[in-house]
């Protein structure tokens, strides 16, 4: 049933009604002082180390004590925090289980909270603290008033219908974008367009000379600066443009543009757009869950598919994976520094950046590639056949316009069907470990961004495959354990002199000059080696098994 417009102004938002609007089972009210009727602002992530002077920014908000012991006395500090905020509820991480909801809190959390009249609830096991800022978020939006009669009749996230609402009200033709500038709805067309509208609508987002342009005369900076509305005034290329921001909190959400459409902007457009945005809020907060959601499912699905298993043949069918169709797996690895950090680590924010302009690319490479992430790792999955025959070199190319970062893409060998996703990503995780001990071994001040495929490096990848399976069986003792810990304890060059040998296969002179030693030191070296612990490099098996010790000791230390 349509809802009918009302002109009442609906009641402000409350924790009963929030929470009506998240399934049951996701969050438990433990304590109730004033009741669930209590108005809610917002919700917010709140950082107790930080307190704010006063309560205005966080008044009425539900906020989530994200790292907070339910158990611990920081429980307790959180519920007097948040009233010294002037928050409405608290929600802290449910701990043990147990039938009563009130048991897996700090006991004398719920007297805190009745003292302070704080509501406090407790999030179950199975859903992070991400999916549950969305979901509070999104109740939040659904449930505030949205100050504008018309409004109310449209469907949740219905931002078409929501630009030719505010365009009726503001005057104007109206553009919603997101904070990249890409269009996500316009308002009908009742007269010709100017150029820039007719080309940002036609390309989805405003053109990139464009935001160029308006990020260099400080335009966006004032934009997002501002709760209010920021003017652009029309030269003799484009008509007047007023633009506002819509914002959830702290978080920009988008933001909202009104031009001239065949007659100049009505005397009371500006007010006209400032409530416009207010409207727009729960449009935008529902659109940004829904597309965080279906984000989250489709890098689930891609992880899936490239580890195999159950849920395999749903996830191809997900990301419209064609079972006949030939496949290219890239794994790339971000790094800020020089690599020796694992691959499984929360990125920098250097890094971050440099996967999240990565992934743009990726999506460039042809329609229907996807990527996943996993730590500092960026996974693509790419048709080929079309593909550029090394994907990853342009990756690596574009990797080099974010300075102060090194990145390695390796490409795994073409899987046929969906079966052939797993090791071919296995295959593209060799390919960049390869890459990375190159840079390893050639020093900090030469590490660079590097690419390759899997046929590229035959020998080095399955020298890697070796080590693996050789590491576990390797003894903790013996003459490389013993010259290698000898090193360590005093500071000696026996295993660098011994692995630059190996390295110039026999050649002392050439291995000298390599360690900027004389010959005769680094003949006097191999003997004390053989000497002190027993590494005999005139035997064959010697040299192989000095090879592999210190191959793998390299490992261990990175």
């Amino acid at each position: 049933m349509t809802k009918r417009a009302s002109s009442r102004r609906p009641a402000a938002a409350t924790l009963a009604g929030v929470l009506d609007l998240i399934e049951p089972g996701i969050l438990d009210v433990v304590v109730a002082p004033r009741g669930t009727e209590v108005p809610v602002s917002g919700v917010a992530l709140y950082d107790l180390g930080d307190e704010p002077a006063d309560g205005t920014a966080l008044a009425g908000a539900i906020l989530l004590a994200v790292g907070v012991d339910p158990h611990g006395p920081g429980a307790v500090e959180a519920v007097r925090a948040a009233r010294r905020a002037g928050a409405s509820a608290l929600v802290l991480r449910r701990g043990a289980a147990g039938p009563d909801p009130a048991g897996p809190v700090d006991p004398a959390v719920p007297a805190a909270a009745a003292a302070g009249g704080i509501a406090v609830l407790t999030r179950r096991p199975g859903r992070g603290w991400t999916d549950v800022l969305g979901l509070l978020r999104n109740a939040c939006a659904q449930s505030s008033p949205s100050e504008l009669a018309a409004v109310d009749s449209l469907r949740p996230g219905d931002l078409s219908g929501l630009a030719n609402t505010l365009a009726d009200l503001v005057g104007g033709a109206i553009t919603i974008e997101d904070p990249q500038s890409r269009v996500l709805a316009y308002s009908r067309m009742d007269h010709e367009p100017d150029p820039m509208r007719r080309a940002t609508i036609l390309n989805q987002e405003v053109p990139r000379w464009r935001v160029a342009e308006l990020r260099e005369s400080g335009f966006f900076r004032t934009l997002w600066a501002t709760d209010d509305v920021v003017r652009l005034p029309a030269d003799d290329r484009y008509a007047e443009r007023l633009a506002i921001a819509v914002r959830d909190g702290g978080e920009v959400l988008g933001s909202i543009w009104a031009a001239a459409d065949g007659h100049p902007l009505a005397p009371d457009a500006v007010a006209a757009l400032r409530t416009a945005a207010r409207a727009a809020r729960p449009h935008l907060v529902h659109h940004e869950t829904r597309g965080r959601e279906e984000a989250r499912r489709r890098e689930e699905a891609v992880h899936t598919l490239l580890t195999g298993g159950a849920g395999a043949e749903r996830a191809a069918r997900t990301l419209g994976v064609h079972p006949d169709r030939p496949y290219a797996v890239i794994v790339v690895e971000a790094y800020e520094r020089h690599p020796t950090r694992a691959a499984a680590d929360a990125p920098t924010p250097a890094e971050q950046r440099v996967l999240d302009v990565l992934a743009l690319q990726a999506a460039a490479l042809r329609p229907g590639c996807v990527t996943a992430r996993a730590g500092r790792r960026l996974f693509v999955l790419t048709p080929a056949g079309e593909a550029p025959a090394d994907p990853a070199r342009d990756l690596v190319a574009t990797a080099r316009s974010v300075p102060g970062t090194v990145v390695f893409a390796g490409v795994g060998p073409l899987a046929h069907r969906p079966a052939e996703l797993p090791g071919a990503r296995e295959e593209a995780e060799i390919v960049v470990r390869v890459l990375r001990e190159r840079a390893a071994a050639a020093g900090v001040s030469v590490s660079v961004s590097a690419s390759a495929l899997s046929v590229d490096v035959v020998s080095e990848a399955a020298l890697v495959r070796l080590l693996d399976r050789v590491e576990p069986l390797w003894p903790m003792a013996g003459p490389v354990h013993a010259m290698v810990e000898h090193d360590r304890l005093h500071g000696s060059e026996y295993s660098a002199s011994v692995g630059a040998y190996l390295a110039a296969f026999g050649d002392t002179p050439a291995a000298a000059r390599g360690l900027s030693v004389h010959p005769n030191t680094l003949r006097y070296r191999l003997r004390r080696a053989r000497e002190l612990f027993g590494v005999d490099l005139d035997d064959p098996t010697g040299r192989l098994l000095a090879d592999i010790g210190l191959r793998l000791a390299h490992r261990a230390h990175e």
